[in-house]
């Protein structure tokens, strides 16, 4: 496929087979972006496997060599990283292009604006139209200064930063773990303590990260679903070694498509089990999907286990607020899940959809339309009325508007539909998951591009 920002390359995927097989999904992109950003925060070597090489995570990586550290390759997914260390960072000698890449970006504009250096972001026009000003805000209270940026606090965007960085406490207005993680990644070369403060609880890795390389970290409980997270600025943080575990976003794809095409039954590989990304594997359970942990075990500081995923007939639920965070970015996989049960799925609070690569929710309901599935948007909260199994698919192509998610979820749709299903592009799938079609295809899926 050609990349994200040559001409559209439309994909199409039709029902055939059942789903059968045994598959390693990528790694986690996440932990992939932290790995990187944490290798240049610490002194000495850093080693890494099983890194996910998509277009984002590589961005991160070329901003990690721009900002001082020394970063190799030594085979597929596993790199070695040589850091600068806090408070080591050079001034980069051209402009941080990520790409695609939000959370990239947003981390580092904490790691860079906490240094005395001027460093200027950017990104494609995905990227151009997503607001920073929500990470802007927090930094310039810790002192960064932002000497120019696009209308609305987006990219491209020009960071200097202070001297020495004010620690500070901070409550996040958005459940956001890019918020958190900037402000924490920033807090590192601050004397003193910084703490963020947030009403819901979202991923942790960034915390789990932070004491792994050797940060004092300390996590209390605030409210009712909130946590008060405290770090020890300017601690010394070590190179260390890091097994990724898969994407449990990325094993969303292949598990609702085993879940809805008849007869399949899947074993997804290392799949990661952190309480806070297992959202939409609560939800389908809730749903009656049979979905069995094998083989749980830790690796590097998360629990992960095997997945074996069978076709399974779905009833609709009312999927809460509260769970958003745990699974922000599976609900276009949750709706396309939903528009095969017996019933309808609400599916409340998704207004931080409206702020990811697309107008995700938007974007997800014009996808419903164009596949026949009886849909309603009521304020932030998104209904799909299940049709018990028999989605007629076909339309138009679904208009992908350059979100990896939106075109992954409308092809695995197509694997159980009447009529095929064709995304207008399928170029940006390789931002998140560059081996998507070809491990689906490894299980039987119908799948041309």
């Amino acid at each position: 496929m050609s990349h994200a920002h040559g001409s559209p390359s439309p994909v199409s995927s039709r029902s055939g087979t059942p789903l059968k097989g045994r598959i390693r999904l990528p790694g986690d992109k996440s932990i992939s972006h932290r790995s990187m950003i944490f290798g240049l925060l610490s002194i000495g070597e850093t080693r890494v496997e099983g890194l996910l090489e998509g277009d984002d995570v590589l961005r991160t990586a070329e901003a990690c060599r721009a900002l001082g550290a020394t970063i190799t390759r030594e085979a597929p997914g596993r790199w070695r990283i040589v850091g600068a260390g806090i408070g080591g960072l050079k001034d980069p000698s051209d402009i941080l292009d990520f790409g695609n890449a939000g959370t990239g970006s947003r981390l580092m504009m904490g790691v860079a604006g906490s240094h005395p250096i001027t460093s200027t972001f950017d990104g494609d026009a995905s990227l151009r139209k997503r607001p920073m000003r929500r990470i802007l805000d927090p930094l310039t209270q810790m002192g960064v200064t932002v000497v120019s940026e696009a209308e609305g606090g987006r990219v491209p965007l020009t960071l200097r930063g202070p001297k020495e960085t004010i620690p500070i406490t901070y409550e996040t207005p958005a459940a956001s773990a890019q918020i958190k993680s900037a402000i924490l990644l920033a807090g590192l070369n601050s004397p003193g303590k910084t703490t963020v403060i947030e009403r819901e609880a979202t991923r942790d890795h960034t915390e789990r990260m932070l004491r792994h390389f050797g940060a004092s970290v300390e996590v209390a409980l605030h409210g009712a679903d909130g946590r008060a997270i405290t770090l020890q600025g300017q601690p010394e943080l070590r190179g260390t070694e890091i097994v990724v575990p898969t994407d449990p976003s990325s094993a969303a794809f292949p598990l609702v498509a085993a879940l809805i095409t008849p007869g399949s039954d899947v074993v997804l590989e290392g799949v990661m089990m952190n309480p806070l990304r297992t959202g939409l594997i609560t939800t389908l359970i809730e749903m009656g999907a049979s979905i069995e942990r094998l083989n749980e075990r830790d690796e590097g500081g998360e629990t992960v286990a095997d997945l074996r995923v069978r076709h399974s007939r779905l009833t609709g639920v009312t999927v809460p607020h509260a769970r958003a965070p745990a699974m922000i970015d599976e609900y276009p996989i949750l709706a396309v899940a939903a528009a095969f049960a017996d019933g309808t799925t609400r599916m409340q609070g998704l207004h931080e959809l409206r702020v990811k690569e697309s107008d995700r929710l938007a974007a997800v309901a014009a996808g419903l339309a164009e596949a026949g599935v009886e849909h309603e948007i009521q304020g932030d909260d998104l209904l799909v009325h299940g049709s018990n199994g028999k989605v007629r698919g076909g339309g138009n192509p679904v208009a992908t508007h350059l979100d990896h998610r939106i075109a992954m979820s409308f092809l695995v749709m197509g694997l159980a539909t009447a009529q095929p299903m064709t995304v207008d592009d399928g170029a940006m799938i390789a931002t998140s998951f560059p081996s998507f079609l070809p491990l689906m295809r490894e299980l039987g899926a119908t799948i041309q591009d």
